[in-house]
């Protein structure tokens, strides 16, 4: 009779799928398209909302006001075209050098500044926004959520977790797991005609989403590191989506001799924008982090791979079976940030360690955790107060793992000290600077005549042209200056 009885669960699981999936089914009304829902609107909002304040706090928004409420204004007008007017619809530029732009649930729509210095025109970021746009109206994150919780009904027993370092959440931000979603091709492609359609509604040039789907393609070559992913990471790009994008501009049938582009305003919200990595936020010269603005800096393990977020840095091991991060104590003092730390459930205090970390005021300890059978935990734990900041840095890797790693651990949280070398604390970000040529000139000429910092392939790419491009004399072109680093 078992045999009877595993047969009649898995067809109860599959009838209360089957009956799940017609309730929750309904027709979208961007794409026309039978969509599985189990997400309400009200939650989808409720989801963003939290996502949001999450976003703002661990990538952090680039400080410009005008820029913001630039980016905002133009977002919401493309927005009120869509047929999702009602959302709260907020647009944010997000302070991190990677070209991106991400929608999260119930209408928060986020561009990097990276992505704004290498675009050209307003044409250019309505189709970006426009594209993001069409990831809200056709409910693609939803979509995917809802297969998601259809799955943990019955028909995927569980899932299993590595028990490697989960814990490296830290640097990662798992509680921002909704801007890590890769869509699919074909929800790129909805994407991509939705934009086309909210832009065509606002009179803008569609043609111009052509030529930001080449100026990424050029980026992905050649992306810097940042805290959010690069476009094509999250945005898989379908077969041949140039073509297919003109193809599509040119079924709309419309005389674009009067469409908006906005080349010159959008430039001047541009100018004076940091371009890259801005070093005031931390900067590596080889494994060593410093941070200026706080005045302090650690050398990671050579070889380790680093990662600067904005409220931890840190650097993982090649294998991926260790770390080392640094960040901000709330505590007032270092045995006050140490009894807070080892007062946390799973968390053993080991021996103390002779702590002489720049000779500034500080406590360590050996430490482990107890994670049953995820595997147990053991590390270095110091803590350290600098001008009147207490900070937190932990070493730590599995425990079976650990006498491979105490000494190098120890090492890298004993390399803190204070910075006072004003070459190091002086450093400024690159930024963006244009310039309005006064004669016909290629793109090889203004470098010649307007140097840069950066090479003549990234000044080809933020203008979107060749070296041997030929510009009229008055056009308005990027040059990036500044940002140079002490050897």
């Amino acid at each position: 009779m078992r045999w009877l009885e595993e047969r009649w669960k898995t067809t109860m699981i599959a009838l209360t799928v089957v009956a799940l999936t017609a309730a929750s089914c309904s027709t979208n009304p961007a794409t026309g398209k039978r969509q599985l829902a189990l997400v309400g609107e009200g939650q989808e909002i409720a989801m963003g909302r939290e996502a949001d304040q999450q976003i703002v706090q661990s990538l952090g928004l680039y400080e410009d006001q005008d820029v913001q409420a630039y980016v905002d204004r133009l977002g919401k007008q493309l927005a009120a075209e869509s047929e999702r007017p009602d959302l709260p619809w907020t647009f944010r530029v997000v302070d991190d050098p990677v070209v991106n732009a991400f929608a999260l649930p119930g209408g928060y729509i986020y561009v990097t500044r990276g992505l704004m210095t290498h675009l050209t025109s307003e044409a250019e970021l309505a189709s970006v926004i426009g594209h993001e746009i069409g990831h809200v109206t056709g409910r693609h994150s939803v979509e995917q959520m809802s297969k998601a919780q259809l799955a943990q009904i019955g028909l995927i027993a569980g899932m299993v977790l590595s028990p490697e370092l989960a814990e490296f959440g830290n640097l990662a931000q798992t509680g921002l797991s909704l801007l890590f979603l890769k869509y699919g091709r074909d929800h790129e492609r909805e994407a991509d005609d939705l934009g086309l359609r909210y832009m065509a509604r606002k009179q803008y040039d569609a043609r111009e989403m052509v030529g930001v789907f080449e100026v990424l393609k050029r980026v992905s070559e050649a992306q810097g590191q940042g805290r959010v992913p690069g476009w094509l990471s999250t945005h898989p790009a379908p077969e041949n989506r140039v073509a297919r994008m003109s193809e599509q501009v040119a079924k709309l049938g419309v005389d674009f001799s009067n469409a908006r582009v906005g080349r010159e305003a959008y430039l001047q919200e541009l100018d004076g924008m940091p371009f890259g990595q801005n070093p005031r936020e931390g900067y590596f010269l080889g494994n060593r982090f410093i941070q200026p603005d706080l005045g302090f800096e650690i050398r990671f393990p050579e070889g380790w791979k680093t990662n600067n977020q904005k409220a931890a840095v840190g650097a993982i091991s090649p294998q991926e079976d260790a770390l080392v991060v640094l960040t901000l104590s709330q505590q007032g003092s270092p045995r006050e940030a140490a009894a807070q730390f080892f007062n946390q459930q799973g968390v053993v205090q080991g021996q103390a360690l002779n702590a002489n970390l720049g000779g500034l005021p500080s406590v360590a300890h050996v430490f482990g955790v107890q994670r049953g059978q995820a595997g147990d935990l053991q590390g270095v734990a110091a803590f350290v107060e600098h001008d009147g900041r207490v900070y937190q840095l932990l070493g730590y890797t599995l425990a079976n793992r650990w006498n491979g790693y105490d000494d190098l651990l120890a090492g890298a949280l004993g390399t803190f000290e204070r910075v006072t070398d004003r070459r190091l604390l002086n450093v400024q970000p690159s930024r963006v600077d244009v310039v309005s040529i006064p004669s016909a000139m290629t793109l090889e000429e203004f470098a010649r005549r307007y140097p840069s910092t950066v090479d003549l392939r990234t000044l080809a790419i933020i203008n979107q042209a060749d070296n041997n491009t030929r510009f009229a004399a008055g056009t308005e072109l990027k040059r990036i200056v500044g940002g140079e680093l002490p050897s």
